[in-house]
């Protein structure tokens, strides 16, 4: 088991920043990797981005709409992950999820409660 717990959203205006963190309950080297998703009213939850938190290579992915504003990291000795967010539009404007995927069978896939970010125009 392992909880997430997320915060740093909030409401900015369009071309700001925010910083969302997520702290989990356990070492984060014991997982495979974690991630912040997406979702809007009416919508599936989309990956924002992703990192690797099982070796000392953190290896990244992210959305084609975020690339080259959005950056993932993580603090293993705080267990916890990063997503700094830069040059926000409104169609950012979504509940922000963090994921956490187990290295081990079955892979279990941990969400945290999520955080509204709300970008105006």
């Amino acid at each position: 088991q392992v909880q997430l717990v997320e915060s740093g959203g909030g409401l900015v205006q369009a071309g700001g920043s925010l910083r969302l963190s997520c702290v989990a309950s356990r070492s984060i080297f014991s997982i495979n990797s974690m991630g912040w998703y997406r979702a809007t009213p009416g919508n599936q939850r989309e990956l924002v981005a992703s990192i690797t938190t099982f070796s000392s290579i953190g290896s990244t992915n992210y959305a084609d709409s975020v690339k080259g504003r959005f950056t993932i990291s993580r603090d293993g000795a705080k267990n916890t992950v990063f997503l700094q967010m830069n040059s926000l539009k409104p169609e950012d404007t979504a509940v922000y999820y963090c994921n956490a995927v187990d290295r081990s069978y079955p892979f279990t896939s941990y969400w945290g409660q999520g955080t509204q970010v709300t970008v105006s125009s």
